[in-house]
């Protein structure tokens, strides 16, 4: 079943014309549900030229005029939630309700809030003799993601049209539909040619040739460390601007007079959320010793609510993994918290009974887990959590901090005061006080080898603007 007719790359306000060479699978079924093109270094070449040259003339358009086009834009995404979510669906295998909450949801307000926020920014201000101006960088490389695809692009594309910049964007090939319906979107919102432009294809062929292009001025990258390094030794040769947000192995800590059923239970659909691929996943539970047993039959419960099946069923609550690479790499890591000593609670590297096709892995948690094992140290991103035990906070908060990754985590405490005093410690960018929930207006982004720079809110704007002072 297809669900984009392909158009080709869309560059310069225009459509290329397809040449249909790269299959997208559905990972529930293993069906191709479309055919797009595939980019090559000459289409790159022309997304940046078409990017470079639109840029003077979107800076010097008003702040009130490419916030307007932001808001057009949220408003037609608003008007095509249902097509989105479908596609999203299809291509990453969340069960629809929550794509359309979720996938659609939060990028609906990255726009929204964008066009809020920028009209309100200090694009100028003085400071004694000077006039500071706050101006675009230039040309952005965004490279994004398939585990959340629309949101980490709604992310980077928003605040860096907000600034001024003009962007190229290289959509994650396993997931390129919800990308190609926001080009058609932007079409459909009178965008000024050469703004916005989307080349589809494999990372390997044309993501490097992209960020190394020396007509972009800024690379903003979603992905894995290995990766991000990658990009950020290859731009430090041409000074280029970076923005990384990486991998996580994130921790939620339960202090001894903390609400451990509420604790626990909220912990364990952090870790299953999205079949377990979010970069943000709180994968590592550590709780009293003392409270260990009583931990560990409230996450087996919680598990159970989480129905494995295809995600267009409303009865489903966890899909599949994005691919067969992704699945086996999942598989492997259980087998090995088990050789090394953890103790399975529930689940295993076993394929789901009844589940033939699709790339399905049953939600895992292991029990025991040493603080230095692969499990505690390696992002698994699949539903596997490890649940591991501190003798006191300071205990807690030293297994947290065990980590080369900090991107985010969450603290539970009987008071707000003893878990923010256990949050402060923390190295991560951000960190849930008993259960608080998401704010797409604060920062999100990482410390360590979960990278830097910030995104979301006035922040996300930040990230694409340099400072000029005029003196007077």
């Amino acid at each position: 079943m297809s669900i984009w007719s392909d158009k080709g790359h869309f560059i310069n306000g225009i459509w290329t014309g397809a040449n249909g060479a790269t299959p997208v699978e559905n990972p529930t079924d293993h069906s191709i549900i479309a055919h797009i093109s595939a980019g090559s270094t000459r289409d790159v070449d022309s997304a940046v030229a078409a990017a470079k040259t639109a840029w003077p003339a979107w800076m010097a358009t008003p702040v009130a005029e490419r916030a307007a086009l932001l808001a057009r834009v949220a408003e037609l995404i608003e008007a095509r939630q249902d097509d989105l979510a479908r596609a999203i669906t299809f291509e990453v295998g969340m069960p629809l309700k929550l794509a359309k909450m979720i996938q659609v949801g939060l990028p609906l307000q990255s726009f929204q809030n964008t066009s809020r926020i920028a009209s309100a920014f200090p694009f100028e201000r003085k400071v004694g003799n000077s006039m500071v101006l706050q101006e675009a960088v230039g040309v952005v490389a965004a490279i994004t993601p398939w585990n959340y695809p629309l949101h980490q692009i709604a992310a980077k594309v928003a605040p860096a049209l907000a600034a001024g910049c003009t962007v190229v964007l290289k959509p994650a090939d396993l997931a390129p539909l919800n990308a190609l319906l926001l080009a058609d979107i932007f079409e459909a919102a009178g965008a000024p040619a050469g703004i916005f432009n989307v080349v589809t294809g494999s990372g390997a062929k044309i993501g490097l040739h992209l960020a190394t292009h020396p007509d972009v001025d800024m690379i903003s990258f979603t992905g894995s460390t290995r990766t991000g390094a990658t990009l950020a030794r290859e731009a430090s040769a041409q000074i280029k601007r970076v923005s990384l947000e990486l991998g996580g192995k994130s921790a939620a800590l339960v202090l001894e007079d903390a609400d451990i059923v509420k604790a626990v239970k909220a912990t364990v659909n952090a870790c299953f959320l999205n079949s377990g691929q979010t970069c943000s996943a709180l994968t590592r539970l550590i709780v009293p010793a003392s409270r260990k047993d009583e931990a560990v039959e409230i996450a087996r419960e919680a598990t159970r609510a989480f129905v494995l099946g295809d995600p267009m069923d409303p009865a489903t609550r966890l899909g599949p993994v994005i691919s067969e690479k992704q699945r086996e790499g999942i598989r492997r890591l259980i087998r090995t918290a088990a050789d090394e000593g953890g103790t399975l609670v529930t689940g295993g590297a076993e394929a789901p009974d009844g589940l033939d096709q699709g790339y399905f892995v049953k939600p895992t948690i292991f029990a025991d887990v040493i603080p230095d094992s692969t499990l505690a140290q390696e992002e698994v991103f699949g539903p596997v959590l490890a649940i591991l035990t501190a003798s006191d906070d300071d205990d807690a908060v030293a297994i947290a901090n065990n980590s080369r990754y900090g991107l985010s985590g969450s603290v539970w405490a009987g008071s707000s005061e003893r878990a923010t005093a256990a949050a402060r410690l923390i190295r991560t960018g951000q960190i849930e006080i008993n259960g608080g929930r998401f704010n797409a207006l604060a920062p999100f982004g990482g410390f360590k080898q979960s990278g830097y720079g910030r995104e979301l809110g006035v922040y996300g704007i930040e990230e694409f603007v340099e400072p000029k002072a005029l003196q007077f």
